[in-house]
């Protein structure tokens, strides 16, 4: 059940203790993200609360990106390892070209709308130079150990009109092999951020919070990245433990990190082991069938959000689903589903491998962008801290193919009437049309059950398609194009009342 915890904030004015219960500073204050569930709940109670979930502002600005982008760069792309072992040396890390300005560049060029970049991977390399550890670019003669790619990183992003994301990897191997990272140490009350000798700070505030040792070392790199390098839009914790003894698991500080997250980044999204997103399950980048945002969770490892069913099951949230995880469902929460994949094989560049073909990109985005989840696709800079040029013509490829698949919305003007379970719009001639897209107003929950698309030919309203859930964006490729001027979207079964955001109808320009 929820972790109750208290966030002590020492101000320049004095000492103050202010209460906040997990929900609340999970969710920034709005409770109806969550909502708990009884073991008493029936499946039409469960169907109800499911109804009444609604998602948090942050959550409806993260899922309005659709595409975005990660960036796998470290010592990992010097040593052609896909997972590093913390004792590297830090002079590996040479990019002599490191261009972010080129990156963000034909990211943007490539219609992405943010950028994570992998600051520490569970070899504990960081990509700043941090006060708590050695590991990083500062040990490197690069740059003669002045070098900083977050700065470098953030400041392009925002040039070129990205959002900034930031992946901190909890496991860390640097870590465990100086003895703080899975050392058994105790929870206890820590002070963030902890002044070290000739330290140049002055912060007006601090925070005392929950942690082990390594808790602490994370919640002080926390600390750093999210109050030296600009807003942070989205921070991306996974669920690694590393290449440790089985009897060394580390139990992750998940409240105190998420507590600081919310203090220092109000507006950011915490993903993926996190309250606001939620891993798809596969690194394939594909949805489920139907994906629902409103999925039962429980809380475990003081305070994560957790699947109450298997992160892979095929069915997360349907009416079924809510019933079969009753019995270890501490809430149904608004926990949307992000999809990463890489461009190449690997997270991580390596120079015999090429990026996926355009067509592949492109199932990869109707399979999710299409299927209500956002697409988190991984672009690696090169040895030379460039994105490849291959990569970055295939980027520029991806988006226009896009652009010609969905071109002009031909709804655009037509005369729309609501009815309780329908719309309907009237074209003003025909048009032939050959894919739909369809979103449900999320600001009011995700009701939508299953639906058809109907066409009126011939003098009767004709089934053309049809799915099951809609949520924030379903996206239906017809086998052949269909004429007609007036198209039906029909509700046949729903959670709650249905509020249609988007009924587009575009004919593919490929």
């Amino acid at each position: 059940m929820t972790v109750s915890r208290r966030l002590f904030v020492t101000a320049a004015a004095g000492l103050a203790v202010t209460g906040i219960p997990e929900p609340a500073a999970a969710s920034g204050g709005d409770p109806r993200y969550r909502i708990p569930v009884s073991p008493d709940d029936t499946e039409a109670a469960l169907v109800r609360k499911a109804s009444q979930v609604r998602p948090t502002a942050r959550q409806i600005a993260w899922q309005s990106l659709e595409r975005t982008a990660f960036l796998h760069f470290g010592v990992n792309t010097f040593t052609g390892l896909e997972w590093g072992t913390g004792d590297e040396d830090p002079d590996v890390f040479q990019p002599a070209r490191l261009d972010t300005d080129q990156w963000a560049a034909a990211l943007k060029d490539g219609g992405f709308k943010l950028a994570i970049l992998t600051v520490k991977h569970h070899d504990g390399f960081v990509l700043y130079p941090s006060r708590y550890t050695g590991h990083t670019v500062a040990s490197s003669s690069w740059r003669d150990g002045q070098g900083d790619v977050l700065r470098s990183f953030a400041d392009s992003m925002r040039r070129h009109g990205l959002k900034v994301g930031v992946y901190l990897s909890p496991a860390d191997e640097n870590q465990y092999l100086h003895g703080v990272y899975a050392n058994g140490s105790a929870r206890s009350e820590r002070t963030v951020p902890t002044l070290l000798e000739g330290d140049d700070r002055s912060p007006d505030r601090f925070y005392t919070l929950p942690a082990t040792d390594y808790g602490a070392h994370m919640l002080n790199t926390l600390y750093e990245v999210l109050t030296e390098y600009g807003p942070v839009d989205e921070v991306w914790f996974d669920g690694a433990q590393g290449h440790i003894p089985p009897d060394k698991v580390e139990s992750y500080d998940w409240d105190s990190w998420y507590t600081l997250v919310r203090a220092l980044a109000p507006a950011a999204a915490i993903a993926v082991t996190g309250p606001d997103l939620r891993w798809v399950g596969n690194e394939s980048g594909i949805a489920r069938e139907d994906e629902w945002s409103v999925v039962p969770v429980k809380e475990n490892q003081y305070g994560r959000t957790d699947w109450a069913l298997s992160y892979d099951t095929p069915d997360e949230g349907s009416r079924a689903a809510l019933v079969k995880a009753q019995p270890v469902t501490d809430y149904l929460q608004w926990w949307p589903a992000e999809c990463d994949v890489s461009l190449r094989d690997g997270w991580f560049y390596h120079a015999d491998q090429q990026p996926k073909s355009v067509d592949y990109l492109t199932e990869i985005f109707f399979g999710s962008v299409g299927r209500n989840a956002v697409l988190l696709l991984n672009v690696p800079p090169d040895t030379d801290g460039l994105l490849h040029g291959t990569d970055v013509v295939r980027l520029r490829e991806f988006r226009e193919r896009i652009e010609r698949e969905l071109p002009r919305d031909l709804a655009q003007g037509a005369r729309r009437t609501t009815a309780s379970d329908r719309v309907t719009l009237d074209l003003g001639r025909e048009r032939e049309v050959d894919r739909i897209r369809l979103a449900e107003d999320v600001r009011h929950g995700q009701q939508v059950e299953s639906f058809v698309v109907e066409a009126f030919r011939d003098g009767a309203w004709t089934e053309v398609t049809g799915a099951g859930t809609i949520g924030a964006s379903r996206i239906l490729l017809l086998s052949a194009p269909v004429r007609a001027r007036r198209w039906r979207l029909r509700v046949t079964r729903s959670r709650s009342a249905v509020r249609v955001g988007e009924f587009g109808l575009y004919r593919s320009e490929v």
